[in-house]
Order: structure tokens, then sequence, then C-alpha cells
């Protein structure tokens, strides 16, 4: 529906429409959508620039699809004409986000944070547009406030107000420690939107607590109050728990090609039309145009989830590495039939000695096979393959990589994933 905001010519209220549109693809929750809807309004009939703001504590610095949801949304802001505010907590960092935590979190080193936080930058980049993002780091303004600062800050918010995040609440409830310390974290996160003075905050839907105390705080110092995005947490390749590197169902950004064309095969049916929309740079009419085509049935789903997992490595890799990925697979895995679900097989990083093992080892920790006599006769029966090549010497060394794929007999399958 068109926002009809102020005094527009027929083209200026077009444009508006047209951003909303975009800005809207995936979006949980906007508050307050109008207030949103007026900020455009004014950015497209002036022709400033709105500053959008994404908050990041460095505590882990490899990022994943699911990291890159909000990441789009802000690059496309930036081509839309706005500018990324993209701020590394090196400050708030040192404290750790206790959002979904039921503890207190360790405390990273000013080390920890400065090496995470070039990692994190160096990975974001592949995204959005380095000219049109401007970094920032909280301890410019966090480090110099006075105590009398941060008393000042306190007496902005009540501690009822805390407690309404559901995170503070259930280990009060169930008498787990909370850190006073902690309670200061949503506070300079909030006061990052004031100093910044920012008109848009992006974040997931657990930091929707976080993303408003922004707007608490801009008001509280008469500052013109930020509007919040709230975007969906991605499920993994396990279609249930959120993307995480610790549950073994994420795809790296810095992946080799071949990985991350195999992991976004598995990709749940169900769930590759929420990966395009949110994890791609598709355009809202080529997701519908897809959408369509797997409704009607004119797209075969496997012919879609070919697209994505191109269309991912051709993002982080380029078109090249995309059409190599592509062939690889269709020559070593469509063209043998293996299935789309392959399990995901863990292998201790330490078992590796100069980076190799036996097979027939190999095969009994990875729960293959019962036991190393086992292992050995299926690989002298010819049973045994390694990413497709059948291996039939039981005393065979293998140098085994992420995303290998090792088969046993007709039924049994496993994606490598090294720990």
């Amino acid at each position: 529906m068109s926002e009809n905001i102020g005094t527009l010519t027929q083209e200026q209220q077009r444009e508006v429409d047209r951003q909303l549109a975009i800005i809207r693809r995936g979006a949980v929750e906007i508050v307050p959508e109008e207030e949103l809807a007026a900020k455009i309004a004014e950015a497209v009939r002036t022709g400033r620039s709105l500053k959008i703001k994404l908050g990041l504590d460095p505590s882990a610095p490899d990022i994943h699809i699911g990291h890159t949801v909000v990441l789009h949304k802000l690059r496309q802001f930036q081509e839309l004409g706005h500018e990324v505010q993209l701020l590394i907590g090196d400050f708030t960092g040192r404290i750790g986000d206790p959002t979904g935590k039921s503890e207190t979190r360790k405390q990273l080193s000013e080390e920890d944070v400065k090496r995470n936080a070039e990692t994190y930058q160096k990975q974001i980049f592949k995204i959005l547009d380095p000219g049109k993002t401007k970094v920032y780091y909280n301890s410019s303004w966090l480090s110099p406030l006075q105590f009398a600062d941060i008393i000042q800050l306190a007496a902005k918010l009540t501690v009822a107000r805390l407690m309404e995040r559901d995170d503070f609440t259930k280990r009060f409830q169930s008498g787990q420690p909370i850190s006073v310390h902690e309670f200061f974290y949503p506070l300079m996160q909030g006061y990052d939107s004031v100093a910044l003075e920012s008109d848009v905050e992006l974040g997931g839907t657990d930091q929707k607590f976080n993303l408003l105390m922004g707007r608490t705080l801009q008001k509280e110092y008469g500052k013109p109050t930020q509007a919040a995005i709230m975007l969906p947490l991605l499920e993994g390749l396990d279609g249930v728990n959120k993307m995480s590197k610790s549950l073994g169902n994420y795809i790296g950004i810095d992946e080799e090609p071949n990985q991350i064309y195999g992991k976004a095969m598995s990709v749940p049916d169900e769930l590759m039309l929420k990966y395009y929309e949110l994890a791609t740079d598709l355009t809202n009419e080529e997701v519908g145009a897809l959408r369509s085509g797997l409704e009607d049935g004119s797209v075969h789903p496997r012919d879609a989830k070919m697209r994505l997992a191109r269309t991912f490595v051709r993002m982080y890799h380029g078109e090249e590495a995309a059409a190599a990925a592509e062939s690889h697979f269709v020559t070593v895995f469509q063209q043998r039939a293996l299935p789309d679900d392959i399990e995901t097989l863990e292998l201790p990083a330490s078992e590796l000695a100069d980076g190799s093992i036996r097979l027939a080892k190999l095969l009994t920790l990875l729960g293959l096979q019962a036991s190393v006599s086992e292992a050995r006769r299926s690989i002298q029966q010819g049973a045994v393959r390694w990413n497709e090549e059948k291996l039939t010497d039981p005393n065979a060394e293998i140098a085994p990589q992420d995303g290998d794929i090792v088969q046993v007999g007709k039924r049994k399958f496993g994606r490598l994933a090294i720990r």
C-alpha cells in the first residue's frame, strides 16, 4: 500500500514505495513502520542519505550465511543511496551481549576484540560497499565517559524495564547469577545510537530489546528517534536450529567453492525460498518468479537448489568459481545419484598426524564401521569410496578435508567436518 507522506511528487512517491518494498523484504517487524516511511520520504525529498546502523560485537571472527541476513539488508540500503554505520563494539565486546545467554559471558581481552574485528571487516566487505560504509568503534565515545556520565546514563532506565528482557527474567527466576555489568550492555548499545545519531538500526529478532533501547535513549537525550528493523534468524542445514558453527549446520562465506556448493545442496526444500529471500542478492522480482515457478511446477526444486548453490559461490568467489563448483558437483555427485541429505560426520583435528590418517581407522572414528578389522574388510571388498573414488588398499593413508564425501556400501554416506 502506498505511503502518502507529506507533499511528494508522483515520481517521488513511487520512489518511496519502491524503497519500502525492498526494505520490507524478509523483515519480521519494523518499529514503527510509519516513522521509517516518513524518514525515507524526507530522504527522497531532500536528497539526504539515511544513516543505517549495525552494531557488531566481535566475539567470533568467522561469518556464515546466517550472519549475512542483516548484511544483505544493509547492502540494499546502500544501493538505495543510504549510508551504513558499521559499529564495531570493541568496548561492549569486552563485556559480551547477554542476549539469549543462560550465564555470564566470559569477557574478551582487548587483543581478542582487535583481532576478531579485523577478520570481521575483511569478510563483511565481501557484501557491503566500502565506499558507502563508515566504520566506527564504540570505545571512541564510551571509554572517555566519566563515572558521573555513567550514573546519568543509568538514571534514564529502571530495573523493571531491564527485567523485561526474557533472558534476564529466566536467569533471575532460576537463581542464576546476573552480574551488574551485564545490565549496562543494552544501555551502552543504546548510547551508541545517541552518539551516531542513527536513523535506522538493524538486528535479529533476538535483538529487539537492544534495538528499542536506542530509540529510548535517543529520546531521553533529545535526539530524533531511530526506526528499528528486526530480521529473522536463519535456520541451519538441519532445518531446525539457528545456523551455528558450533552445531555444524552452517555454510561459511570463506569456505571453499565446492564446499559451499555441496552444503547448499543440502538445504531443506522448504527453506529454499527463505534462503533466497534473506541471504542472496537476487531482486524481489527474481525471487517472486522463482516462488511462482516452484508453486506451479515449472521450476523443479532441484534446479532451484542448484541455482541457490551457484548463487552463494558466485557471491563469495565469483562467476568462474561458481561454474566450476557446479560442474564438480554434477560430475562427482549428481551423476552418481548420491543422496541430498548426507549426514555431517565430525572428525577431531587431534586425530590427524601431519594432516593424514589411515583410512580404516578413519572409518571407525566416523562411526561408519564398528571396528578397524571390519573397515579393512569393507575396503578390500571395494565397498568404500572417497569423493566417489573407490579405495581398495586397507593400509591407505588419507589427508581428509572439510566437505569430503565418504561412502561405505550403498547406504552409508557422510560429509566430513574437521573440528
